[in-house]
């Protein structure tokens, strides 16, 4: 393929593939989000395990 050619191709758009990958990084934060706030409300009640 030339140059040219070369430019006047078009990716494809929102794949499943990433679709998944934004869904399993939201998931990562929400337990990320749900870790830090139990050992806070360990430390702060004085709770251990």
């Amino acid at each position: 393929m030339t140059d040219k050619e070369l430019l006047t191709i078009v990716g494809g758009g929102i794949t499943a593939t990433f679709i998944n990958s934004i869904a399993r990084l939201i998931n990562t934060v929400l337990d990320l989000g749900r870790n830090v706030g139990n050992a806070i409300q360990m430390v702060v009640s004085g709770r251990k395990c």
